[in-house]
């Protein structure tokens, strides 16, 4: 009983270290994230037509 006991102890204590080093990000950096992702598509996609033109 006391191995079961000890072995929930350790996952709730990893569980709790593993979600409290996320990265915490504003709602701010996440537009900016997302804004950042469209553009990088937009560059891809305009490559892709330059390429498909030449």
């Amino acid at each position: 009983m006391k191995k079961l006991a000890y072995t929930f102890l350790l996952l709730l204590t990893a569980s709790t270290i593993i979600t409290s080093c996320r990265d915490k990000k504003t709602a701010g950096e996440k537009i900016e994230d997302g804004i950042e992702e469209v553009g990088d598509g937009i560059e891809d996609a305009a490559d892709e037509v330059e390429d498909a033109i030449d």
